[in-house]
Order: structure tokens, then C-alpha cells, then sequence
């Protein structure tokens, strides 16, 4: 339902959430004031959104009227912002972004030492070990809406690998999915139909839509996993450039400085 004009504008975030941030930024981008809710500091936040029906951010809400932010289109409609086509990336080439991004973050893990693994992120309990298995996942979740049939359900983004996972396991993982995604591609993605509707649950989508969004949460995640390299002192096995990320709505930044990376 419509709610009036002058309702105040709720994002909710958190630290190190690539949608997050890219909401955040949409909407200081086109002039729309809004209340920053971080559900990390914000004990009432997931409450709130609990009444909504939901567990997870990024979420816009003016009133009763809401929508995951992981839509900027949805977003748009909530702040009443114009909204106008927005081009994306031909499914072949974002394949290939997505490609050189999983293969970078191969590179960078057997970069960070075993022991530091375990490192927490700045404000955001998150591992740097699990950052870099979450990297891995977003593709794997792909894979799994493709060659399974599995929707991708709340909390798909939320999974961690088993305690104890050495380095040379998560390696492995990665390498799975990197192998999976060029076998995926080969067999049955050149010629899939990407005008279809995926099974998400973050809004009404293309399944262009969702391999845009593959890629470029899967880059802005090895964005900051180049910023985890940058903390150590370590100098990245070649560093990705802006080429890798050219055309790709990416946050501006790499991590949300309202909670700074220091």
C-alpha cells in the first residue's frame, strides 16, 4: 500500500553487505534521506523486520510498504525514485567476469596465511576464512538454482564452512565451483534461456538478473578480500583491475564507511 510521502525512509544494513552498501549509496546517490539502521548495533532492527516477514538485509521500508534491497528497481519504487532500464552485461560475458573473479579469489586465499584465517573482519563477525567461502558459495548457490533446480531461499548467503576447514579444503571448494561453473556453461549455459524468471528469493528477477548479481557480489566481495591482503601487508598475486569490474553495478566503495574498515 502507497504510504505518505513525508514517511521517513529505513535502510537496513550491515557491515561488509555488498547490497547493503549499494542500496546505501543508490539512494544518497539520487537525494533520498533515509534512517541508516544497522541490525548488527540495533537490537530492535531485526525485530522490526521480523514483523514484516523477513530475517535478512538489505531491506528498505518507508511505513508498511518494503523491499529487499537486493533490487535497486524495487528500491527505486519504495523511495520513489524514477526508475529507468538499466543495461546489463551479456550472459557470455558475465560468465567470464565471474570466472576471472572465482579464479582471483583462489589466488588470494593461498596468499593469506593459515593462521590468520581465523582474522574478524572489521565490525562484522566474519571471518576472513569465511569471507572467502562465502565468495565461493554465491557461485555455488548459482549453480545449485541451475543444475539442481534449487531456488535460492533466505539464508542461502549465509552459509559457513564446517569448523575446523583447513586452507587447503576451502581451496578445494573454490576449485570445485570454478570447475562446476565452466562445466555448466559448456553443457547447458550458452543456450539457456536468460529472459526467464529465477527462483530467488530477494524479488521478481531474470535469471540475467541473478548471473549479474552473481558476478558482481562475487567482485565486490574479492574487492574486499583485496583490502583483507592490504591489512596484512601483502601484495596480491595479480590484483584485479577496473577492467574485471567494468560494467558491473558495483558499490563505489569497498567497504561502508559509516562502520570504517580501520
Amino acid at each position: 500500500m502507497p504510504q505518505p510521502a513525508d514517511a521517513p525512509i529505513k535502510a537496513y544494513w550491515q557491515p561488509g553487505c555488498t547490497s547493503c552498501l549499494r542500496m546505501k549509496e543508490f539512494l544518497t546517490r539520487h537525494g533520498v534521506p533515509f534512517i541508516s539502521v544497522n541490525v548488527l548495533q540495533d537490537r530492535a532492527a531485526m525485530a522490526e523486520l521480523a514483523e514484516l516477514g523477513v530475517r535478512s538485509v538489505p531491506i528498505i521500508r518507508r511505513g508498511t510498504d518494503w523491499a529487499n534491497g537486493q533490487v535497486l528497481r524495487d528500491v527505486a519504487r519504495v523511495a520513489g525514485i524514477r526508475w529507468g532500464d538499466a543495461t546489463i552485461l551479456a550472459p557470455a560475458e558475465l560468465v567470464s567476469r565471474l570466472t576471472t573473479i572465482q579464479a582471483a579469489a583462489q589466488r588470494y586465499l593461498r596468499q593469506i596465511p593459515e593462521e590468520r584465517l581465523g582474522d574478524i573482519l572489521p565490525n562484522r563477525p566474519r571471518s576472513y576464512g569465511q569471507l572467502v567461502y562465502h565468495i565461493f558459495n554465491i557461485a555455488d548457490a548459482f549453480l545449485e538454482h541451475e543444475t539442481q533446480g534449487l531456488s535460492l531461499i533466505e539464508g542461502a548467503y549465509n552459509r559457513v564452512q564446517a569448523p575446523g576447514t583447513s586452507k587447503g579444503q576451502l581451496g578445494a571448494y573454490g576449485q570445485d565451483v570454478l570447475e562446476r561453473l565452466g562445466g555448466w556453461w559448456d553443457e547447458a549455459g550458452n543456450s539457456t534461456d536468460f529472459d526467464a524468471k529465477a527462483k530467488v528469493y530477494y524479488g521478481d528477477v531474470t535469471l540475467h538478473d541473478f548471473l549479474e548479481r552473481t558476478t558482481w557480489h562475487s567482485g565486490q566481495h574479492v574487492r574486499q578480500l583485496l583490502m583483507v591482503l592490504g591489512k596484512l601487508g601483502i601484495a596480491p598475486d595479480e590484483p584485479l583491475g577496473a577492467d574485471a569490474f567494468t560494467g558491473l553495478p558495483m558499490p563505489d566503495k569497498v567497504w561502508d564507511d559509516e562502520q570504517p574498515a580501520a
